[in-house]
């Protein structure tokens, strides 16, 4: 019997859960502290120790916001959390006293997906999709998961559907840390590129159930901009129309690059149900090539907020008896 502990690590709160033979435990839950990099480590093993619940441990997996050099655990860039440049899975192994596996949050996340409610690989070829403030992903290729040269596959959301209106084609960008980069998925398909879509709405309709809220004062967000939606507001249908074609592209790029059995989307968007899973689908298939098209698979995410948890547990698991058996 495996026994490990699986962190997700977000920029609001740190969840941590036991996984055994018998199934996971319910996760506890903190904000996360972000005073400094010594504090969340701290967190860090205080969390693990509470989810263990004094029973015996083989492995410890954690996912975080970050891109990781995974064969040394040391995360390589983080924009949110303070663990940028700290080779985290040596530092909590010596802590813990028991081998760590350290990913990127929306890769592990991508890993629970991939199975179902039994723990079981059910969908072994899986594109992720992680829709919130930003645009994030996770690759997982005959039921592990895809890192790449250096342990940044999937991050989707920087990819480029369109360029800045007016930019030369000869102009080379400098290299830079701004991103979101104009043209890139992100720009156009996370949370944040839909309130920004709300700009549109309250200035071209001010008559709209948004530009009336709006001219009253109050806070207009992509939320509210679903919710007009649901109540027949035409514009706010229109801006959901528009983000769903940047998330069906996105969908489009995913199945012509990787040929995956599933594209699934989570993050915050899943609160959109069908006002963005119909059209982003329907969408999607219009820029499959047709070698791939009719067999396109798109859902979202079963496990939603428990999915980085239980990723990260599952990272333990196959990594623990991967050493194992060497």
């Amino acid at each position: 019997m495996t026994t490990v502990v699986g962190i997700d690590v977000g920029g609001t709160k740190v969840a941590a859960a036991r996984l055994a033979d018998e199934g996971i435990v319910e996760p506890c839950q903190h904000p996360t502290e972000l005073s400094s990099t010594q504090a969340l480590i701290e967190q860090l093993v205080k969390v693990v120790d509470e989810a263990r619940g004094g029973a015996r441990i083989d492995a410890v997996g954690i996912g975080v916001p970050s891109i990781v050099e995974f064969a040394t655990g040391r995360v390589l860039f983080s924009a949110n959390i303070p663990l940028a440049g700290v080779p985290l899975r040596q530092v909590l192994g010596e802590r813990l006293g028991v081998p760590v596996f350290v990913d990127n949050d929306a890769t592990v996340a991508a890993l629970a997906e991939a199975h179902d409610e039994q723990l079981k690989l059910v969908s072994p070829n899986l594109v992720m999709l992680t829709i919130g403030t930003g645009v994030g992903g996770g690759i997982v290729f005959g039921g592990r998961i895809f890192r790449g040269a250096t342990g940044g596959a999937g991050e989707l959301g920087h990819t480029l559907i369109g360029l800045p209106l007016g930019a030369p084609l000869d102009d080379v960008p400098a290299a830079g840390p701004d991103f979101p980069q104009p043209g890139s998925l992100e720009s156009f398909a996370s949370g944040t590129a839909l309130d920004h879509l709300v700009t549109a709405i309250v200035t071209g309709h001010p008559d709209s159930e948004l530009g009336r809220r709006a001219a009253a004062g109050e806070q207009v967000l992509g939320a509210d901009v679903v919710a007009a939606c649901r109540n027949g507001d035409q514009p706010a249908a229109a801006a959901v129309r528009h983000w769903a074609h940047a998330i069906g592209i996105g969908i489009a790029n995913a199945v012509n690059t990787f040929d995956p059995g599933e594209v699934v989307i989570g993050g915050g968007a899943a609160a959109a149900g069908d006002l963005l899973l119909g059209p982003a689908r329907e969408i999607a298939e219009g820029y499959i090539m047709p070698g791939l098209r009719g067999h396109l698979n798109v859902r979202f995410a079963r496990f939603g907020a428990r999915a980085g948890v239980l990723g990260a547990s599952l990272l333990a698991v196959h990594e623990f008896r991967d050493s194992e058996a060497k």
